[in-house]
């Protein structure tokens, strides 16, 4: 059962092509590019399928609620960078919801729905405006949304496969050892945060 965490995280390390996907600048454009680039980068790759294991962790509609809350507030977050609003400390923002997801998970405690959207849309405002910042300004801008959305939904539904998975096979251990994996995440983001 470890094993299988510490390999999904390990893979994600080694996909990840860079801790930060984040340049402002490029050409890039419309779905693929859109949908590639939350992949680009450990931060959204490690955030993201956190969001996916704290709305496991809290269960029933947590797990359809949290995952959509992020989404909605990240295309939000990609709207306030075209229409050239600003948001402070993107990047530090960004690790810091690594830190405190991975933290989260890590300590296991029940917290309210509405207090649990209300976490990751915040965090997720950082993650948009970043991707904002790479959304071209015309009709493909609005693909490129819709596969960074789509990609970040297929993230979360990792998180969510892996934490159900993983109680599936074993009820007793599977939360001890999603702790355990929040831990590691939350310590990945500090590593990330001194880089």
């Amino acid at each position: 059962m470890n094993r299988l965490f510490f390999s999904v995280a390990a893979a994600g390390m080694v996909l990840a092509t860079s801790a930060f996907a984040h340049t402002g600048a490029g050409a890039l454009h419309g779905f693929a590019a859109g949908f590639g680039h939350p992949f680009m980068g450990l931060d959204h790759i490690l955030a993201m399928i956190a969001v996916g294991v704290l709305a496991a962790q809290l269960g029933g509609k947590a797990m359809g609620y949290v995952p959509a809350s992020f989404v909605v507030m990240m295309l939000v977050g990609g709207g306030v960078a075209l229409l050239g609003g600003t948001v402070p400390f993107v990047e530090l923002g960004i690790v810091g919801s690594v830190i405190l997801l991975g933290t989260v998970v890590a300590f296991g405690r029940q917290m309210p729905l509405v207090g649990a959207m209300a976490l990751v849309g915040v965090l997720a405002i950082f993650h948009g405006f970043a991707h904002g910042l790479e959304m071209p300004v015309n009709a493909e801008g609005s693909q490129y949304a819709l596969g960074f959305a789509l990609a970040t939904t297929i993230l979360h539904l990792v998180g969510l496969g892996l934490s159900l998975a993983l109680r599936k096979l074993d009820e007793k251990m599977a939360p001890m050892a999603l702790r355990i994996g929040g831990g590691a995440v939350g310590a990945a983001g500090v590593v990330l945060l001194v880089l």
